[in-house]
This record gives C-alpha cells, structure tokens and sequence, in this order.
C-alpha cells in the first residue's frame, strides 16, 4: 500500500503537477504530527501523530472533519489539524493534498442559484468505518491504537452541516460545529448538503459550537442552532474572528485550543479540560479571547 506522508518542517511538496514549497506544522502538542494520503482511504487526508507508539496507551480518539465550502482541499485547515493530532488524536479531513490549490471556501451564488459542493456527508463516516478497520486490521500500523468508541464530528461552514449529519451516527460521542448551522427552512443554497433544523432534535451525545462572532455570516444559524438544542449537554463560543475562523494561524489559533479542550474531556475524561468548561469559574468564562455560553451539563 503506498502512503504519502508529510514528515518536515520546510518541504517541497510535489502533488501531480502541483509543486509548493512551504512551512508544514507539526502541532504543540506532545507528539509531534504528520498528514498523509493512503491508498486503503482514498478522498480522504489523515492527520495523526508521527510516532503511533507512545501517543496513547488506551487508543487515539477520532476526529473526523469537513472542510469549509465542502471542498475536497483535505488541507485547507491543515494547522487546525495538525494541532489536535499532535494532543493524541487520529484525525481524518474529507479530501485530498491539495495544500491550498483551490480557495477554502466558494464564492457565495447568485440569489436563487445553487452551489455544487466537491465532497459528500458521507466521507466523515466512510472514515470512521475506515478507522474501525484498521484497528481490527493485522498488520496496519494502526491495529489496536484506535479508541473506536471515543469519536468527534466536525467541520466548518458547509463541513459544519456535514458534520451535523454525520452526527446522527449512533457511533458518534460528540459533535463540533465551527462557524456553521442549519439554514432556515427554504433558504438552503447547498446542492446535496441537507440542512434540517429537525435534525437538531436527534442529535446526541454533546455538542460545541464555535463560531466567530455577530459578523460570521454563520452567526444567526449557529446560535438558532444552539438556542433550539433539547436536553443534552451544550455548549457555544464565539470567537470574534468573524467567519473564517482561527483554523490557520499558527497551531491553529485559539479555536484549535478549545476544540483540544473539549476533546480532552470527552473523549478523555481530563477533568482539567473539563474545569475550562464547568462551574461558576472555568476556565474559559473570564477568558478575554472569546465569550462562552453552556447548557445541560
């Protein structure tokens, strides 16, 4: 099986007829993390620590992404990516190694026109089933390292509604929805993503939203979002970024940090990162970078 992977720090990196040269993160985590594309999960990039072995005794918990736009640029959050993998995590973005080509997200369409999105929902849990076998798989360099019962949903913008989607899989433990939501009902402008705010009604586990602040064009959908959730534990934090977020600045900017939180306590139980979020004083409720709201917890 060939698997390309991105090793260095300063590469240049040869795609097809793609050449680029350019600084490639490793994360600030504790295991220092790669990308690469393999040939056993095409469409698809995998981000995940460099040396497998000591990453985590008791499993690497997943974390499955959809890009912005739905483009099918698997590297377009690359520094997002790198960074929850470098904290111990397999993290797997729909797409390619694109590193750029192609804009994050699309030129918004004309009114009434529709846009064609490059990925489809079912990526995110093509890759779970993928992660699931590998861990299964004799001789993968994954058998036995994956914590399959520990998995995130994510995404950004249309991957945020993909993600959403893909969180109604029972297998799912927590959602991430960053600078998204379900669009009233009618107004959708998505070909092939389905918007439903009925959705929302299913949804289990737990779920964060982040969101960049009142001039994310996500902002009135995402807080609907938030406001229309029932009974299970929530929360939202608007970074006031507006809606392109933190995902490439440097290790991923504060929105990497409290995704990496939130993922430390759900999928790890660190009671930590679970203070930054719980009680009267956490962690991030005086934190002057972003506002936080919680419900159900």
């Amino acid at each position: 099986m060939r698997v390309v992977p991105f090793l260095v720090a300063f590469a240049g990196v040869s795609i097809g007829s793609i050449v680029h040269s350019q600084e490639v993160e490793r994360g600030s985590g504790p295991y220092p993390a790669i990308f690469e594309a393999r040939d056993d999960l095409p469409n698809h990039v995998v981000y995940r620590p460099t040396d497998l072995a000591p990453a985590r005794s008791d499993g690497l918990p997943i974390y499955v992404f959809g890009n912005g736009g739905c483009s099918s640029d698997g590297t377009s959050s690359r520094n997002h990516l790198l960074e929850i993998a470098s904290h111990g995590y397999l993290v797997i973005a729909s797409g390619t190694i694109l590193l750029g080509a192609r804009p994050a997200v699309p030129t918004p369409p004309q009114p009434g026109a529709k846009l064609t999105t490059e990925t489809e929902t079912r990526l995110l849990t093509d890759a779970i089933d993928w992660a699931q076998r590998e861990n299964r798989r004799a001789g993968s360099p994954f058998e036995g390292r994956i914590a399959t019962d520990r998995i995130a949903v994510s995404g950004w913008s249309c991957g945020g509604l993909q993600a959403l989607n893909a969180a109604q899989d029972l297998r799912v433990t927590t959602s991430v929805i960053m600078n998204s939501g379900f669009f009233p009902e009618g107004t959708n402008p998505l070909r092939g993503v389905v918007s439903d705010k009925a959705l929302l009604k299913t949804l289990h586990g737990s779920v964060l939203y982040i969101l960049g602040g009142p001039t994310d064009i996500a902002y009135p959908n995402g807080t609907d979002d938030y406001r229309r959730l029932g009974n299970i534990p929530a929360a939202m934090v608007n970074i006031p970024v507006g809606h392109g977020g933190t995902y490439m600045q440097p290790h991923g900017g504060v929105g990497a940090e409290v995704v990496t939180t939130w993922l430390d306590w759900k999928l790890k139980g660190t009671k930590a990162a679970g203070a930054r979020f719980t009680g009267p004083a956490c962690g991030l409720c005086n934190d002057p970078r972003l506002t936080l709201e919680r419900k159900n917890f």
